[in-house]
This record gives C-alpha cells, structure tokens and sequence, in this order.
C-alpha cells in the first residue's frame, strides 16, 4: 500500500495518526498540493491511499477505518457516529477558525466559532465515565477527532476556555500516538498553524457558521451587509481601463451543435438533474431543487465559454407507476407516456433548456443496467442476504416500498412511504414503520423473510438499482457516443443536481456500482443537493390542494421568468425555506419592479429622452470610476459563487449591481442636468451612457436565471450579440459594450406589481381549499364517500364544490390539451378526455343542470 500526503493539509494529520497507531506497513511518500494521484479524479485529492488491488480511498475518514479494519479493529455503531458528526459538524466550525487563524490573524475569534462543537465533545466525554470515545480503548473515532483538532488544542496562543474533559482526553492521545508527532511537524513543517498558510489560501472562504445557522432563506440577499465597499485608487483606475476596452476582441457566440461532444483542451461538464418519477406532477421545491438549480448552472456555463451537457429525463419504472397506473385505471406504459408529456410541457415553460430530456423505458436502460449488474456480479460485489419484508396475506405479494405507508419510527409523521419519511427525510426500512397498510388493499401486512441481493456496502440502502443509471441511458439515446462522456475521467467533469433526500443514493450506491464495475466510469465530481422547499407554513400536498404545482403556476397569470427568479431567489442553499405568495408579491415589487426593472428601465429611457435614442459620450470622472470598480467587484464576486453553484448567493450581486446604478443615477440627476449649460449636458450625457451600459451588463448576468427578461433587456438596448459571451471571462469583464453613438431600440418597462389581492386570491386557491369542501361534504349522510358523492343542496346546487370542480375542469382541460400538443398517443388522450366529460359531468350536476350534453344543432340524427 501506499499513502499520499501533502505538507500543510490538516486531513492528512488524521490519517497518518491513524497509521501510526495501528501500526499499519505503508509507504508514505509526501506530494504536491496540486498533484493528481487518483487518475479518475480532476482535481488533486489528498489524502489518497492506494490499495494493492490497485484501487484508491480518497476521504480521511475512510481511510483511517480502512486502516482500523487492516489491523483487526473494526469500527462500532457508535464510533460509526462520531466519524459521521466530525464529518458534517465538527469539519466545518474548524475550517473556519482555521481560516480566521492562519489567513485572518483572527486567533482570539476562534474560541466563538468552536464553542458548541468543543461543548458538545466535552459534555459526551464527562458523561461517558470511559477514558475515549467509544470505550476503554482508543478506536477510529479518537483518532480521527483527535488528529482533527490537534494544529488547534496544540496551539498555547489560543484561548479555548474550559472544555476540561476534552484537555484531559486529548493529553492522553498524545501519550498513546507519541510516534505521530514528528509526522505532524512534518505535515506543519515546524510552523504549527502558520504551516497551513498555502494549503488554506487554495480553499474557498467558509461560509460562517452564524449565517449558516440564523440567516433565513426567505430573508433579502443584500439584508446584513456591510456598509459600501471602500475601493482604492488602483482599482477605480483599472476598472476605467478594462472598460473602456469594449467589445473589439470578444468572439460571437455560437450555437449549439449537436450532439455535445467533450472537446480537447476545453472544460467539459457533463450536468445532470436528479430524474423525476413519472407518475406525478412536479410542485415548485421538485423544480427548484433539480431541472431548476440545474438549468441555471447551465446557461452559466455556457456563457462562461465552457463545453456543457445538460441531460434529464423521467424515471419510469417502479411499483410507483404501477400503483398510479391503477388508481387511474391505465396501463403503466399508458401513465408513462401521459406523465412524460405533462413533465416536459411543464419544463418547457419553466424554460429549462435540456440538451436533451429523455425516459428510462428504453433498449439502452436494459443494456447498460444489465451489464453493470453483470460487471458486479463477476467481481463479487453482489451478496445474498435474507431480509424481512412485510408481505400482504390479503393480495398475497411481498410489498415494494411504494406499497405500504404508515407511520415514520423516527417524526411519527403519518403517510410515510415504505422507503423513506417525505416529513422528516430520514430513510426508512418498512418493516420500522409503525401501523403500516397495504396501498391496495388497505390491510396490514404481515412481516415475512425473502431472499434478496444487495451490493456490498458496509451500509445499507434500499434504491432501485437502475435509476441513476437511467443518466447513462438517456445520454446513450442522445448519442451513440456516450461513453465519451461516461466513460471519459480524465477529461469530464460530472455535476449531479438533486434535493437532499436523494444524496445517500448519488453518493454511495451510484458511484460505487460504477467503481465495481472496473470499466472507467466518470464519477461524480460535484454532488450539488438543496434543502426543501416548503409551501406557506406546510408541505406540497397534490390530493389535499395544498401548493403550487407545476401544470398550475402558468394559470396564475405570472411570467416564467418571475416565477424563476422567486424561487432561486428562496433557493434553499443552507437550510430548508419555504415558498410564500406575500414574499413573492415583496420581492417582486421591490427588487425585481423598484430595484432592477426601476434601474434598467430608467438609463434606457434617458438614452431615448434626452438624446434622441443614441447612447451619448462618455467622459469619466472620479465618481464614475469608482462606480466602476464597485460594479467590477460585485461582478468578480458574482462569477466566484456561480463558479461554486452558489446560485442564491450569487443573485444578491446583481441586485446589488442595480441597486449603485439607483443610487448613481439619483445622486447625479440627468433629467436636471440635461437642461443646463455644456458641462452640466456633458455630465448629464455620463450618467446616462454608464447607466445603460451596466443595464446591459446586467442581462448578461440575469440570463442564467431570467432568460426571457435578459433577452428583452438586449433587445431594447439594442445590444451587440457579442455583449453575452463577453462579460463573463476570467474572473469577469465589464466593458463599454454600448459606445457612443449606438442607437438603442424602444424601451419600456420590464415587470408589473403584484397587487394585494391578486394574491390574496392566488393564496387562498392554491391553500388546500379543497381539502376543506370535501370534509365539509363528508360530514353529509351520504351512501359513497365524500368526494364521489353527489350531496343533495339547496335545488340540487352545491356552489362550493361547483368552484372545486371548474378548477378540476380546467387542469383537466390543460392536460389535455398539453397531451395533444405533445402528440401522445391516442389511447392515452382517449382515456384523459374521458376523465374530462365525466368532471365536466360532476360540474353540471353541482351546479343543478342537467348533465346529459345538449342537442347539437344542425346535425341529422
């Protein structure tokens, strides 16, 4: 075996303790910061541990257990949990203090920033009554915490208060790896925390953990900012050189060509989007947290200059279409072909712009599931086991995940899924669930023991084991080419988007089935997962009319791109947020209508008042450069994060960017200006021409996330086509795209106010009124349930479940007419325009009419 470190790293400290305490034979060779030693990787790794077998372990933490189970040590559930609480709490307060320490000078903070993780280490050691973490002997866990924290306790100029359980047992550590501490001056280089300088200047700044914990998803972008950014001279003078450059050397931009082919000597991203499952309709967190975040990625992408991939596609198979295809009386090829029509209706007009947008019911699905499956086998990573199942004496089948619901073990939510809580997130096995029921038949089942395969993972996941391969397929029916792009490390780069409850599946199971199959298979470099996305002070709930779906946010009568905007802008980043109509009606009067359409559309129209359509003479000044370097800066800042997928945080740079351009123009006064002698018509003429050239700028930035609004920003300005691949160069380009003398188009204003009771309207159609009519109609004697039941009223009308119904008629008639548009096949339009007589049928009879249709005119019998 042979271990790779690098001096200044602080993960390879815990790996060598880990050596040296099991006593482990391994070469140990030191290597560059920037050096590649895991061939399947693009970018350098370190620690790596490269096995005989020839493969590689690449995470600290593996590492040090792989070490651990060498020697005969295996890791406890318990140890299992402080590995796992390093990892995602302990790791990210001392990344930080480790920045403000080495990079900041801030050696005085770092007690504030690791307090609760030290308190809780120290109250779970005076509460133990052992010597170490797990028990009477050192294991995996201490060394790892151990190592971890060691360039911190061992520094005597920082002050970390008592924490006196966790002094005593790091001094006794230290006795038992005394052979690790020349390894550790080694790795520090003599400098204690200062021999990390180099490692940490090549890490991106940590977000702090006070913003992490205490911002609100939901809160203003620019709210708790510092006051305005001091530029120096040498900025405001390089700003006006980079500006006043313009446009002569930047390159046209080019369509796309397809298929997309990775390209040598490019930047080649192959993005995917987790795969919707056929059977439902997508709600506003399915979109944000997927083909949404995603698509934005991907314009960004493009404009930078960078060869992207975008591929998606509805997941088909599964008990969940076969349990959709019953409750609509259909076959499951029948409610695939219908759903994949309605999601890419959906897409369309979200304006998600997939290179391509595929299905998993394919010959290339079966083909290449199969020969993974195949690969594993012959590698013996498959392995039998008897598990228990629930089983239904009464339909006499052992129950699919997707089968049985009952209550979550873990938040006691009541419609948990057999395979996971959608309440709490938590992974579940359904023989945990408490109260369970079969989805047919409604009886409880039984827990039986069947015979399954599994991969061989220390942990177990219940996933459908083709789904994520589902990405190869599709990508296999854009281009018989596709194993240039799956089967090419070395020169792709693999994005996968996706919401939180999907990262144990992309993270373990998916990659791991591709390393097992040993025939070079891209692996995911960035794994980019949100929160959830709430509705209101609930969840999304379809059959209790709770939430904004998206076959419904066309009909609300509020443009795509508004809709884009509100919920990048509510993007849950850090933290769960939720969707809110009084919020979206905040932001978008304030930001999107006062901010930046008030800005944009001002400096257009200055151009078309004042100089007769013609973008006047620019004569900088001192004010005007440092504008500039303030727009430069907020443009760096923007690229930094978008080049990290931080899509929310980004946004706040634009809106900053218009919010200077606001306070420039009201500070300047043009339209007083324009009315006085020469000078004053010349300063007049500068405000005018720097404005309209940073509302340009502007939709350059906005079309990741507003593309239709980008476009007809560019078009009133008139905007050289070049201005869009420009901008976004290097670390960002603001350049005078719009000289004197250009002649822009007919300006007008970009975004309208959400009034008052616009949304309150939309609040209270889309806040589960439904549920309510038809629990009030349940508690009518009735002969059938509640919503199939004809309730007798006041002359045989019902008027509040005649408002339900119109609603069902025309989402009814929308899917309809989308399956037309689509051009489905006409079993499956036959079967939805069945559906559609028959609620138009209920609607005549809540309304007291009679629902036989009326004689048609002019037609012989």
């Amino acid at each position: 075996m042979k271990l790779f470190v690098s001096e200044g790293n602080p993960h390879c400290l815990k790996v060598l303790a880990a050596l040296g305490v099991t006593g482990v034979q391994c070469d140990v060779q030191y290597v560059n910061h920037e050096e590649r030693v895991v061939p399947f990787l693009s970018r350098p790794t370190l620690p790596a541990l490269l096995l005989p077998s020839g493969l590689h372990l690449f995470s600290s933490n593996a590492i040090c257990r792989y070490l651990f189970e060498v020697s005969g040590k295996d890791s406890s559930e318990r140890c299992n949990q402080w590995l796992e609480w390093e990892a995602t709490d302990l790791q990210p307060a001392l990344l930080q203090a480790l920045h403000m320490a080495v990079l900041q000078g801030k050696g005085s903070e770092v007690s504030k920033v690791l307090q609760g993780p030290l308190n809780y280490l120290d109250q779970s050691l005076s509460k133990g009554n052992t010597p170490y973490l797990t028990g009477e002997a050192v294991s995996v866990a201490d060394v790892v915490l151990w190592a971890a924290l060691y360039p911190i306790l061992s520094d005597s100029s920082l002050a970390l208060g008592e924490c006196k359980s966790v002094k005593t047992w790091f001094d006794r550590g230290a006795a038992v790896m005394c052979s690790f501490q020349a390894a550790a001056q080694k790795v520090l280089q003599g400098k204690g925390l200062q021999g990390m300088k180099s490692y940490m200047q090549r890490q991106p700044a940590p977000q702090s953990s006070q913003c992490r914990d205490t911002q609100s998803c939901n809160s203003n972008p620019a709210e708790g900012e510092e006051g305005e950014r001091v530029v120096s001279e040498e900025e405001m003078e390089a700003a006006a050189v980079t500006f006043s450059k313009g446009l002569n050397a930047c390159p046209l931009a080019t369509n796309r060509q397809h298929p997309i082919l990775p390209q040598e000597g490019k930047r080649n991203l192959l993005v995917t989007s987790a795969l919707p499952y056929v059977n439902n309709v997508p709600h506003l967190g399915n979109i944000i947290g997927c083909v949404l975040s995603a698509d934005v990625f991907s314009r960004y992408g493009r404009l930078r200059g960078w060869n992207m991939l975008f591929v998606c596609g509805t997941d088909e198979y599964g008990t969940a279409t076969e349990n959709k295809a019953r409750e609509e009386g259909l076959t499951p090829q029948q409610i695939c072909d219908k759903y994949h029509a309605i999601h890419s209706s959906i897409y369309k007009w979200f304006q998600i712009d997939f290179d391509f947008f595929g299905r998993t019911t394919t010959e290339k699905q079966t083909e290449i599931a199969q020969n993974i499956f195949w690969r594993l086998h012959k590698h013996d990573f498959l392995v039998e086991d008897t598990v228990e199942q629930l089983r239904c004496e009464s339909c006499q089948r052992f129950l699919a995940d997707r089968f049985v619901e009952g209550t979550c073990p873990h938040c006691s939510y009541p419609e948990a899924r057999g395979d996971q809580c959608d309440k709490c997130g938590r992974l579940i096995n359904a023989v945990e669930l408490r109260e369970p029921q079969c989805k047919v038949c409604r009886q409880t089942p039984v827990i039986r023991s069947s015979k399954h395969l599994f991969l061989d993972l220390p942990k177990v996941f219940y996933v459908w084991f083709d789904a994520p391969i589902g990405y190869l397929s599709i990508t296999a029916n854009y281009t018989d080419k596709w194993e240039k792009w799956w089967k090419n490390p070395h020169q792709v780069e693999l994005y996968n988007f996706m919401a939180k409850d999907n990262v144990p599946f992309h993270s373990v199971v998916f990659p791991c089935s591709l390393l097992g199959a040993q025939d070079n298979y891209t692996l995911v470099n960035h794994l980019v997962a949100t929160e959830y996305l709430n509705y209101e002070d609930t969840k999304f709930s379809k059959s209790r009319g709770v939430g904004v779906f998206g076959d419904m946010a066309k009909d609300t009568g509020i443009p795509s791109d508004v809709w884009r905007f509100y919920l990048l802008y509510v993007r849950p980043e850090g933290q769960d947020s939720a969707f809110s109509w009084a919020d979206m009606a905040t932001k978008n009067n304030s930001e999107l209508l006062n901010n930046l359409g008030n800005f944009i559309n001002r400096a257009g129209m200055f151009v078309t008042k004042f100089f007769e359509g013609c973008v006047p003479a620019i004569e900088l000044q001192q004010e005007d450069k440092k504008l500039l370097a303030l727009v430069g800066w907020e443009l760096q800042q923007y690229i930094q994060l978008m080049d990290k997928v931080k899509i929310r945080d980004a946004l706040k740079h634009i809106l900053n960017i218009s919010r200077h351009g606001n306070q420039y123009i009201q500070v300047n006064e043009p339209w007083k200006k324009i009315k006085g002698g020469d000078i004053e018509r010349q300063r007049a003429g500068t405000v005018t021409g720097l404005s309209v050239n940073i509302a340009c700028l502007l939709s350059v930035m906005l079309f990741p996330y507003m593309p239709t609004v980008s476009q007809t920003i560019r078009d009133q300005l008139n905007a050289p086509q070049s201005c869009i691949n420009a901008m976004l160069q290097g670390t960002g380009t603001f350049v005078c795209a719009l000289s004197a003398g250009h002649r822009v188009g007919t300006v007008s204003p970009l975004f309208q106010k959400l009034e008052v009771d616009q949304i309150e309207a939309l609040k209270k159609k889309f806040g589960g009124q439904q549920k309510t009519a038809q629990t009030a109609a349940s508690t009518q004697p009735a002969a059938v349930p509640a919503p199939l039941a004809e309730v007798a009223m006041v002359n045989g009308v019902d008027p509040e479940k005649a408002k339900q119904l119109t609603l069902a008629v025309t989402e009814q008639g929308e899917k309809v007419r989308a399956l037309k548009a689509q051009k489905a096949e006409k079993a499956v339009i036959t079967a939805e325009v069945t559906k559609l007589l028959d609620l138009k049928k209920q609607l005549a009879l809540a309304e007291g009419k009679s629902p036989e249709p009326a004689p048609q005119k002019g037609k012989k019998k």
